[in-house]
């Protein structure tokens, strides 16, 4: 049944430019709807971004499809993920890479994401409390990294958290952004730039 409900959506991230078949697949056989609140399970097929309460907000697909598919080009193992949100994205990495390590700094999202996970058998994801800013230093250093909320600029720390050879995911900017990808070799950082985005800022300190 939920292939049928999802391959409309499929056609459009094709149409978009997806093109990796390991993400369709999972985006695929990934229960949406129970991501959103239930007022919402019914626009969960849609090409949409949809409100998760703390003024948060779960990724459109396209951006959730385009930013995996950026991220394993690197064929990363060890991911971390800021903005944990309702743990869609999380869901989605869980069935790709051997382990997530995920940061939220709400509280209360970080406990729903966590009990979605644990529903869905997904037991390879640690979550964390705490400010994304931070990274997670103490399981550094990490094949990939992905944001999933705006900083003005890419913080330092996850920089020094990202293993040489490893790439970072994310969007950067405040009033305009773009989705940005970065590669560190040798100590230095390549920095390519795709397309506009619009995320929530990643807002530095942590709320309980």
């Amino acid at each position: 049944m939920r292939n049928i409900v999802a391959q409309p959506l499929l056609n459009q991230l094709i149409a978009q430019g997806i093109r990796d078949s390991r993400v369709l697949s999972v985006l695929s056989a990934t229960p949406r709807e129970q991501f959103v609140d239930e007022a919402f399970a019914h626009q969960a097929w849609e090409n949409t971004a949809l409100p998760i309460g703390q003024g948060q907000t779960i990724s459109q697909p396209y951006i959730v499809a385009r930013m995996t598919e950026l991220l394993l080009a690197r064929s990363p193992q060890r991911v971390l993920e800021i903005g944990t949100g309702s743990g869609y994205q999380t869901a989605i990495l869980a069935q790709l890479v051997e382990h997530v390590f995920t940061v939220e700094r709400i509280k209360s999202l970080q406990y729903q994401a966590r009990r979605r996970l644990q529903r869905l058998d997904l037991h390879n994801v640690s979550t964390r409390h705490g400010d994304g800013w931070q990274g997670w230093a103490s399981k550094a250093p990490f094949d990939a990294i992905i944001v999933t909320a705006a900083p003005e600029q890419v913080p330092e720390a996850l920089l020094h958290q990202l293993k040489d050879g490893g790439r970072m995911v994310l969007p950067v900017g405040s009033g305009t952004q773009t989705l940005q990808v970065l590669d560190k070799r040798d100590g230095k950082i390549q920095v390519e730039t795709f397309e506009a985005v619009r995320f929530v800022p990643l807002i530095q300190g942590e709320l309980q």
